[in-house]
C-alpha cells in the first residue's frame, strides 16, 4: 500500500509542529515541509528579542482564548485539546525546559531561540520529515482523481494526498492566494502589534523611560489597557501599547493611524489622592522646585516634563504654585493627550490581523470545509493574539490538530 503523501507549505512554527505531529502519529507517512526562503523557522529565531517567547503560563483554555482579538471563540475547543501546559510538556519531553517570567511569558531556560529551533529541526528529522528550503509553491490545484498538484518555484511539479498551508500572516492579499485559488475567502489583512508614533517634542526627550503601570485609552473607541509603557525615539511602545494595537487593529487602520491617545500616568491613585500628595508637598517642601519633587512612582525626568507641559514654569516653587496651576498638573498626570501620527512594527516581528475566514475551516481537524484534504495552521488564518506568547501557542495548537488529522488520528 502506498504511503500517504503530505506536503506542508511553510517552514515556520505551525508547519514544523504539524509535520512532526503527523510523522510521529503515522510512522511511514511521506511528510515534506517546503520553505520558500533559505531559512526555516525565521520568526522563531527573532521572537522575544532572540529568546523565543514559546507560550504563556495561562492553563485555562477559555481564559487563554480571551487573549485573541480575532479567533477567540474558534480557539476554545482547540485549546481544550492542546494548550500551553501541553506545549510545556512537549518541549520538556524533548529535553527543552521552559521558565516563566513575572508577566507570564515563557522562554527556554537558555534564553536562546536557537534552543527551540534545534529542538524542532531535530524532532522533524528524527520523525522522518523531509525539509526542503528555497522552494516556494506558485500554484496549487485539486486533482480530478484525488489529491493535489503543486507547481513549485523551482520549475517542477509535485503531487500529494493532503496539503497544509502554514505560510504565516498575510501581510498582503497575495500571500493568501493559494487558499483563494481553492475557493477560500480572505478577511482583508491589516497590521497588528505595532508601536505608536507621536510628534510631541517633550516626549522625544524621554527616550528609554518606562512606566510600569499606566492606563492608556483611545477616546471614542472603548479601547483601554493598563500596563507598562515605554517611551521610544518615535513615540510610545511597551506591552500596553502593543495590546491596544491588537484590539484596535482595524479601527486604527481605518483611521490611517492618526488618532488621539490619552495616558493616565498614575492609575493607581484617584484624583483626590493625587491632590493630597501635591498639597503635602506644598506644606512640607514649600521651598523646593515643583519640577524636582516627583510623585512616586513616576521617573524624575518624566515628572519634570509633565510639570512643564502643564504650563508651570521651571523655577516655580511649591509655595508659589497656584491652585489653578495645580489643577492643570493633576489633569496632565491623569489625562495627557498625544496625537498619534503613525506606527512602526514591533521590532522585526510582525503579526497580521486578517487571513482565511474562520467559518470556512473545521477547527477540530483544521481541514477546509470547502476543499477536502486541504488544511490550515498558524497565522494564515484570521487569528491573532496579543503579545506574550499567545500567537506561538496558536501555531503549536493548530499545527498539532492539523498534524493529527492528516495522520488519520
Amino acid at each position: 500500500m502506498r504511503a500517504q503523501r503530505i506536503i506542508i507549505v511553510g517552514g515556520g512554527a505551525a508547519g514544523f509542529f504539524a509535520g512532526i505531529t503527523c510523522a510521529e502519529a503515522r510512522p511511514g507517512a511521506d511528510v515534506t515541509i517546503l520553505e520558500k526562503s533559505s531559512q526555516f523557522l525565521s520568526k522563531v529565531r527573532i521572537s522575544g528579542g532572540g529568546r523565543c517567547n514559546v507560550t504563556h503560563a495561562c492553563f485555562d483554555a477559555r481564559e487563554f482564548a480571551t487573549r485573541f482579538p480575532r479567533g477567540e471563540q474558534a480557539l476554545i475547543g482547540p485549546f481544550k485539546r492542546f494548550q500551553a501546559s501541553d506545549t510545556v510538556a512537549w518541549f520538556t519531553a524533548r529535553g527543552v525546559k521552559l521558565k516563566t517570567e513575572s508577566d507570564g511569558r515563557m522562554f527556554p531556560t537558555t534564553d536562546s531561540s536557537e534552543t527551540i529551533i534545534d529542538c524542532l529541526v531535530e524532532s522533524a528529522r528524527s520523525a522522518g520529515v523531509k525539509l526542503v528550503a528555497n522552494c516556494g509553491v506558485q500554484h496549487l490545484s485539486k486533482r480530478a482523481e484525488d489529491g493535489f498538484e503543486l507547481t513549485l518555484s523551482t520549475g517542477r511539479t509535485d503531487t500529494c494526498d493532503r496539503v497544509l498551508l502554514a505560510t504565516g500572516g498575510c501581510r498582503t492579499t497575495a500571500a493568501g492566494q493559494l487558499a483563494v485559488s481553492l475557493g477560500h475567502t480572505l478577511e482583508p489583512p491589516v497590521p497588528s502589534l505595532f508601536t505608536f508614533h507621536t510628534a510631541t517634542p517633550w516626549l522625544h526627550k524621554l527616550t528609554g523611560i518606562s512606566v510600569e503601570s499606566a492606563e492608556v485609552s483611545i477616546p471614542g473607541t472603548g479601547l483601554r489597557e493598563c500596563g507598562a509603557v515605554l517611551v521610544t525615539h518615535s513615540g510610545l511602545s511597551g506591552p500596553v501599547i502593543l495590546r491596544l494595537s491588537a484590539w484596535g487593529a482595524r479601527i486604527f487602520h481605518d483611521r490611517d493611524y492618526q488618532f488621539p491617545l490619552h495616558v493616565n500616568w498614575l492609575p493607581q491613585l484617584s484624583v483626590n489622592q493625587i491632590g493630597d500628595a501635591l498639597n503635602e508637598r506644598r506644606e512640607q517642601q514649600p521651598a523646593k522646585l515643583v519640577t524636582n519633587t516627583p510623585v512616586t512612582p513616576l521617573p524624575a525626568r518624566l515628572w519634570e516634563q509633565l510639570v512643564l507641559a502643564s504650563g508651570i514654569e521651571a523655577d516655580t516653587r511649591w509655595s508659589r504654585l497656584t491652585r489653578a496651576a495645580q489643577h492643570r498638573l493633576v489633569q496632565q498626570l491623569t489625562r495627557t493627550e498625544f496625537a498619534v501620527t503613525g506606527k512602526s512594527l514591533n521590532k522585526d516581528e510582525f503579526v497580521t490581523c486578517g487571513g482565511v475566514r474562520l467559518s470556512e475551516v473545521n477547527f477540530k481537524t483544521m481541514e477546509s470545509r470547502i476543499c477536502p484534504g486541504l488544511h490550515f495552521a498558524g497565522e494564515l488564518l484570521d487569528i491573532d493574539g496579543i503579545t506574550g506568547g499567545f500567537n506561538f501557542q496558536s501555531a503549536w495548537t493548530t499545527g498539532w490538530l492539523a498534524g493529527r488529522a492528516m495522520a488519520g488520528e
